[in-house]
C-alpha cells in the first residue's frame, strides 16, 4: 500500500514536487488546500505522513506553521530543500500582452516582484495554490489569464510558459519539513533537532540557555519567537540545532531544561541536502 501523504496544494505543486523527492514516486497524495487542512488530515489519521514548508529564502517563515507543529503529536522526522523556480504560463497561442490576471499563491506573487511590478496594469489574484491556478485555467480554457507555477505544472496541465524563472532570486528555496505521527523511533544518522520553549522573565535567562548551546558545541541554526496566544508579551522560541555528537546534544537538553518552560522536542532528524 503506498504511503497516503497530505501536501497543501495539489497534483503539480511544489509541495507534491518536495513529497516525492523525500518519498519517492510511490504515494497516494492526500491533497489539502489549506495548511491548517493538512495539519487536520493528520490528526484524523486520513494521511500517515505530510510534507509541509515551513521557511522560504526570501519570503522568511511561515510563522503559524510553528504554532500548529507545537500544538499537535506530530513530530518532524526529515527535510527537504527545494529549488523553487517560478514561471508564467497560459493556454497556447497566448502571449504576455495578452494577459489581463494572474493567479497564484500568495507566496509566489513575493518571490516574483520584480517580475509583476514591470507589468503592472496586469491584476493580480490570489489563489489556494500554484498548481491549482494552473489547473483552472486548462480546464475552463480560460484566455486572456496566466498563472505562476513550476515548469511540471505546465507539462502537467498543457500550458504554454510564456515567460520562464520570473523569480526574483535565482538562489529561492524552500525548506519542506516531513512530519509524521509521534511514534519513539528515531531517525538514523540524527544530526539535527528543532525544539521550542518558554524562558523564564529573569534577566538574562535566554542569554544562559544559548550559552549552554554555545557551550556543547552545538550550531544553532535558526532561533524564531512566536507569541504565546492569551499571555500578551511572552513568546515561545523557536530553535533549530546542528551537531554532530548526539550524546552531546542529549547532555545539552538536560542542563538547559531546568532554565526553560514548557520544552518540547519537536524533531529529532537529520538535515536534509542543502544546495550548493
Amino acid at each position: 500500500m503506498n504511503k497516503r501523504v497530505a501536501i497543501q496544494g495539489a497534483l503539480a505543486s511544489f509541495h507534491e514536487t518536495a513529497a516525492i523527492e523525500f518519498f519517492g514516486d510511490e504515494i497516494a497524495l492526500v491533497e489539502c488546500a489549506t495548511f491548517p487542512q493538512l495539519f487536520n488530515a493528520m490528526k484524523t489519521g486520513e494521511a500517515d505522513f505530510a510534507i509541509c514548508a515551513f521557511e522560504n529564502a526570501i519570503a522568511g517563515s511561515i510563522l503559524p506553521n510553528y504554532a500548529r507543529l507545537r500544538n499537535t503529536n506530530l513530530e518532524i522526522f526529515g527535510e527537504v530543500y527545494l529549488c523553487i523556480e517560478m514561471n508564467l504560463m497560459a493556454l497556447a497561442g497566448q502571449k504576455l500582452e495578452d494577459i489581463e490576471e494572474i493567479h497564484s499563491h500568495p507566496m509566489a506573487f513575493l518571490q516574483c516582484e520584480d517580475f509583476l511590478n514591470e507589468h503592472p496594469a496586469i491584476q493580480l489574484v490570489e489563489s489556494r495554490d500554484t498548481a491549482s491556478s494552473a489547473k483552472e485555467i486548462k480546464e475552463h480554457h480560460i484566455k486572456h489569464r496566466a498563472a505562476i507555477a513550476s515548469k511540471r505544472a505546465a507539462e502537467v496541465f498543457d500550458l504554454e510558459i510564456i515567460a520562464a524563472d520570473i523569480h526574483d532570486n535565482k538562489r529561492n528555496f524552500t525548506r519542506f519539513l516531513a512530519l509524521r505521527r509521534r511514534n519513539g523511533e528515531l531517525v538514523r544518522a540524527i544530526n539535527k533537532s528543532s525544539i521550542s520553549f518558554r524562558s523564564s522573565h529573569q534577566p538574562g535567562s535566554l542569554a544562559k540557555i544559548l550559552t549552554k548551546i554555545g557551550e556543547h558545541n552545538i550550531n544553532l541554526n535558526k532561533i524564531q519567537s512566536l507569541p504565546v496566544i492569551g499571555e500578551e508579551w511572552k513568546y515561545y522560541f523557536y530553535v533549530d540545532l546542528r551537531f554532530e555528537d548526539f550524546a552531546d546534544y542529549r547532555r545539552m537538553m538536560d542542563e538547559i531544561e531546568p532554565l526553560t518552560r514548557d520544552l518540547k522536542i519537536l524533531g529529532e532528524y537529520q538535515q536534509g541536502a542543502k544546495p550548493v
